[in-house]
């Protein structure tokens, strides 16, 4: 059974006004436009969070669908890369950036008089999700969590809603495809954006291309492997064009979060897979 759209609705009525934590994914946007319908236009600010580790399509998806779905948006920057413990990428790299978006969007709830909201849904609260803590550590609440959506609950309601958002691949910042201990920098960044970027060109929809220094580690569906291998050399024109010179294929095909395998000790033990944190 699917969780009720009602059940949102309620807790969305029970907050009253929302300043919600927009990136244009699948969760944040269901959330932003049954907030919307339910609450109306005055009553909810949808708010992007800009920083180098958005990808540029991404940023530029996001004032598509406002300006599509008429909602109250604005563009907010965020100062993650001031920090040295996020630039440093520990573990706890998600919880810096979740608490610099807090802070971002924390005077929009106060001068709004509203509550800070996040896409976060039942499917996310396993794994390692050091930025739903510090988010929620912060104020902010996940009305999805509240309504028991999942991940297949929110494309169900988003392509019953007819919302074009609802088979888009997960997206998560751009910071996650750096190994832990890997610092953020701008050039690293720009380079995996850049990479995506031109894979999505060729047609790959759901990809990850992993920083490896030197190497770019490219996760795609298994089923797309006989693709990948037939455009061997678009594929590596194109990522090389983003400045990495050498393409290595994961043969474990594409997964959230497979950079959390770090956190689980020396090699020879067993790895378990991991999530990325997304909205």
């Amino acid at each position: 059974m699917t969780a009720s759209l009602e059940a949102l609705r309620d807790e969305l009525r029970q907050l009253g006004r929302v300043v919600v934590a927009f990136s244009g994914g699948t969760d944040s946007a269901l959330l932003a436009k049954v907030a919307q319908d339910t609450l109306g236009r005055p009553q909810v600010l949808c708010a992007t969070a800009i920083s180098p580790s958005l990808a540029a399509e991404e940023a530029d998806d996001c004032r598509a669908l406002a300006h599509e779905w008429d909602l109250r948006w604005v563009g907010v920057p965020t100062d993650e890369m001031d920090d040295p413990t996020y630039v440093a990428n520990g573990a706890d790299r998600c919880a810096r950036c979740k608490t610099a978006l807090m802070s971002a969007l924390g005077p929009l709830a106060l001068a709004e008089s509203a509550h800070v909201v996040l896409g976060v849904n039942v499917s996310d609260l396993g794994d390692h999700r050091p930025g739903q803590a510090a988010a929620a550590a912060a104020g902010a609440t996940f009305p999805l969590v509240v309504a028991g959506f999942t991940k297949d609950d929110i494309r169900h309601w988003s392509r019953e809603l007819g919302l074009r958002t609802w088979d888009k691949p997960a997206a998560a910042c751009l910071a996650s495809r750096l190994p832990y201990g890997t610092p953020v920098t701008l050039g690293r960044l720009q380079a995996v954006d850049a990479a995506e970027s031109a894979l999505r060109m060729l047609g790959f929809s759901q990809l990850r291309v992993r920083h490896h220094g030197v190497a770019a580690r490219l996760e795609v569906p298994s089923d797309a492997f006989t693709t990948v291998l037939a455009r061997r050399a678009e594929v590596v024109t194109a990522v090389r064009s983003a400045g990495f010179r050498f393409v290595a294929l994961d043969l474990e095909g594409f997964r959230s979060g497979s950079m959390n395998r770090m956190l689980d000790g020396p090699v020879d033990q067993p790895l378990r897979g991991g999530t990325e944190e997304t909205t």
